[in-house]
């Protein structure tokens, strides 16, 4: 897969595609049927696929103090749209000069110019251009104009109601991971690097990766049974805890997983972590104690839902053979018995 940023980088190779344009956050079966429905018509005219994406999200640039947690980060999501063999990802920087292009100049420029598109795939409601003018009437004019089809998104239901990023983040506050799972394909992951922590947790005898998951908010948190990817050939169990850790006088954001039965050197390595089962809402203790010993609780329960857990094996599990590479995985940290890397 070919990663474009910004369209000055559009070379006269990238003419001539089959695209659509999104936010794709979250790289769901809604998403993935739009991939899907765009492959099949790029194998009809011989044309690559094309997804267009932004950054920042559009909400993000407008109303950076309220928007709303990301599911993916650019990162996952490109991890996920290469999953799903997208052709080319084209990312445009969302700012001020990009918010105030007219709808025709966006056209011009980027869909005509730019990518020569002959098939282009939107939802009916998508909105483009200064002031949110450009629709899809205009869109489907242009095309007549110039000589590509627009069509509208295929829409995927569930329990009959429609798939969407909105409908995974409110299923993964709710605690609803099954439900999430279902909606994505595959279990809810976040990816990050293993670095240094406090130590905390060595501490109190229960040592944790320390995950960097560069975000401000996250659509999850309290404590989960965990599998994290990218550090041996099958993934390793473990016990998570996503929140801020108010009993220590934390305000930052942190993902911590207690590997289960391992003790390598991890500093460094790439993981992504899947979510399976949440447990319960991070809670503030009057003492150390009281949190150690809601820890060897945690630790108990979690290692009882692994001795019945049995993960589907198919190509969105998160668990096929392909796992560590399309994570992003780095495969090749040294590894030692020390347990470094676990806090």
């Amino acid at each position: 897969m070919e990663f474009i940023r910004g369209w000055h980088n559009l070379k006269p190779q990238h003419r001539g595609c089959v695209a659509t344009i999104g936010n794709f956050d979250g790289v769901h079966l809604g998403h993935q049927a739009v991939i899907g429905q765009l492959a099949e018509k790029g194998q009809e005219l011989g044309l690559p696929t094309q997804v267009i994406l932004f950054e920042p999200q559009p909400q993000e640039f407008f109303q950076p103090q309220a928007a709303i947690p990301r599911l993916t980060r650019l990162r996952e999501k490109l991890q996920a749209l290469r999953r799903y063999s997208v052709d080319r990802v084209l990312c445009l920087r969302f700012d001020a000069g990009f918010a105030a292009l007219e709808p025709e100049q966006f056209i011009q420029r980027l869909l005509v110019d730019g990518l020569q598109v002959r098939y282009l795939v939107v939802g009916d409601d998508f909105r483009f251009g200064r002031q949110r003018r450009g629709d899809f009437a205009m869109l489907a004019a242009a095309g007549r104009k110039h000589g590509f089809q627009v069509v509208n998104m295929h829409t995927v239901t569930i329990d009959d109601e429609r798939v969407s990023s909105t409908r995974i983040r409110a299923a993964l506050a709710g605690g609803d991971l099954v439900l999430a799972e279902k909606l994505l394909g595959r279990p809810y992951r976040l990816c990050g690097r293993v670095a240094h922590g406090d130590k905390l947790g060595r501490t109190l005898g229960f040592p944790t990766a320390n995950i960097h998951l560069h975000r401000k908010v996250t659509p999850i948190k309290g404590i989960f049974a965990v599998e994290v990817f990218g550090l041996k050939t099958e993934p390793i169990a473990g016990a998570a805890n996503i929140g801020t850790r108010p009993t220590v006088g934390g305000t930052r954001t942190l993902l911590e997983v207690h590997l289960l039965d391992f003790s390598d050197d991890i500093y460094g390595a790439y993981v992504h972590v899947n979510f399976l089962r949440k447990f319960r809402d991070e809670k503030r203790f009057d003492s150390l104690d009281e949190l150690r010993h809601w820890i060897e609780k945690d630790v108990v329960d979690v290692r009882a839902f692994f001795q019945d857990y049995h993960p589907a094996r198919g190509k969105n599990s998160g668990r096929d053979k392909n796992a560590n590479e399309n994570s992003g995985a780095n495969t090749n940290v040294p590894l030692s018995p020390q347990g470094r890397g676990r806090g």
